[in-house]
């Protein structure tokens, strides 16, 4: 899939994604989603989750942000899963503890 058929914008928490939705979202192919679900790099992280559940599950927002992030890792850095992964976990961590910090502040 071409860069330019990513679909751009946010996902309301309320709303949700298919597996195809998901994917297309995020300019790869389903496999590349199911591979990185089966490894536990991507959704709930379960690492026993099969294909044919796998197509009828609904991906959050979260999903859809890590899911990018993992893709942009991989592809700019030409990084494996496993690293692409970790780095999508750090960049969460900075995130939530800017968040933190940002409330502990008076205004």
């Amino acid at each position: 899939m071409a860069d330019d058929d990513v679909t751009r914008g946010e996902l309301i928490d309320e709303a949700a994604l298919t597996l195809d939705e998901l994917a297309r979202a995020c300019a790869v192919e389903p496999d590349w989603v199911i591979e990185r679900v089966e490894s536990g790099l991507l959704a709930d992280g379960s690492r026993y989750v099969t294909r044919q559940r796998l197509t009828s599950q609904r991906f959050t927002s979260h999903d859809l942000t890590r899911a990018r992030r993992l893709r942009q890792v991989e592809r700019d850095f030409e990084a494996e899963p496993e690293l692409a992964a970790l780095v999508a976990d750090l960049i969460e961590e900075v995130e939530w503890l800017r968040g933190r910090l940002r409330a502990t502040r008076p205004h």
